[in-house]
């Protein structure tokens, strides 16, 4: 049989099946590109330069001003491996205090932990005022130490500072060991979270009457250790026996006093009247006019409470009237040691309890002006 003749290029040549699938190969790989490779459009730009070459890049500062640390792998894990440079004599600003006068005053000062940075000032009254350029007094002195570390209450005016440390100095040539101080003022004063109603201008001192040990307290024992109270019994009961214990009194005490009473800054000393009393009894001499400053008041059995004058240079500040005159020894004295001031004019029913009055805190609108600046000094 005659075969039939191909010719190379022809449809029908044996060549065709092979041609046939190289076309459909090509066309197949075009069509799966089209398929997975995105559109130019949809591509990420490549940066203009590396984030090396970009001005601030080195210190981690991107184009954009956003910090990020440069890196480094280690182990193939990415490190931060510089930070960004603090600049010299930087300070962190502090946030601004918000003041709202109608909330209570106790709460902004007591939650002041630094002195206000201003000239020394004792502003408003005793009882409501501020402080300003407030010092410390430091927790240990050679004849002191501080008491009640954790309510930092061991600021004061400069004057007071000065007052308290010249008073220690002469403790021991008084036959006293030396000073435990109590409260004194808040480090920008203001009404105290708790304790007292004074003690707001930086003019006030507690003194214990418990003498300095030979020892330095430890933080915890000047947290937990208690002041002696004077007191022979109890003063709220019906024909008490309202002396000094002799037992726990002695003419050091009394010395003490009157050379607190003696110096020309104090205005007043507040002590129990028992201790009036005995410091009545004490005085034999002539010179009795520093019984004038010491004053009866309620409590101060454990302490006396010392309060000077304003100082100079201090505008606003509000001393109080003169004491009356006299050495204060006579019919007033007689008036606190009687049943009146002590003894409850209904007795308590059995079982009952008493009655506590909860006084509206003072708002901060309440003290002058200046305290508000005083809270918000930096």
């Amino acid at each position: 049989m005659r075969r039939r003749a191909t010719t190379p290029g022809r449809a029908d040549s044996p060549a065709t099946p092979k041609r046939w699938k190289i076309a459909f190969l090509a066309a197949l790989g075009g069509l799966f590109a089209v398929l997975t490779v995105p559109d130019a459009g949809a591509r990420t730009p490549v940066p203009p330069a590396k984030p090396a070459d970009i001005p601030g890049a080195a210190d981690g500062l991107q184009a954009t001003g956003e910090f990020r640390p440069s890196l480094q792998k280690i182990a193939g894990v990415p490190v931060p491996v510089k930070k960004r440079a603090v600049p010299e004599g930087y300070v962190a600003s502090k946030p601004n205090l918000v003041i709202y006068p109608s909330l209570p005053a106790k709460d902004y000062f007591g939650a002041a932990n630094g002195p206000a940075p201003l000239k020394s000032r004792a502003i408003g009254s005793y009882a409501k005022g501020c402080l300003a350029g407030g010092a410390a007094l430091p927790t240990d002195g050679p004849t002191w130490q501080v008491m009640r570390l954790s309510r930092n209450r061991n600021w004061g005016h400069p004057e007071l500072i000065d007052f308290l440390e010249d008073l220690a100095t002469d403790a021991p040539k008084l036959g006293w060991n030396g000073l435990l101080v109590g409260d004194l003022a808040q480090p920008r004063g203001g009404p105290m979270t708790s304790g007292h109603a004074s003690h707001q201008v930086g003019l006030d001192a507690d003194i214990w009457l418990t003498e300095m040990p030979n020892r330095r307290l430890t933080p915890q024992e000047r947290e937990e250790i208690s002041a002696v109270s004077m007191l022979i019994g109890p003063l709220d009961v019906k024909g008490a026996d309202r002396r000094v214990d002799p037992a726990k009194w002695t003419e050091s005490r009394a010395r003490l006093i009157r050379r607190a009473a003696s110096d020309r800054r104090v205005a007043r000393i507040f002590v129990n009247p028992t201790i009036k009393k005995a410091l009545c009894n004490f005085e034999k001499g002539r010179d009795r006019a520093w019984l004038r400053k010491v004053r009866p008041w309620w409590g101060h059995h454990y302490h006396f409470h010392v309060r000077l004058s304003c100082p100079p240079g201090s505008a606003g500040c509000q001393d109080q009237n003169p004491p009356p005159p006299g050495d204060g020894c006579g019919q007033q004295l007689t008036y606190w040691l009687s049943d009146e001031p002590w003894v409850p004019k209904k007795p308590k029913k059995p079982g009952e309890k008493p009655k506590v009055v909860r006084k509206k805190p003072m708002a901060l609108a309440a003290l002058p002006k200046a305290c508000q600046n005083v809270l918000t000094a930096n």
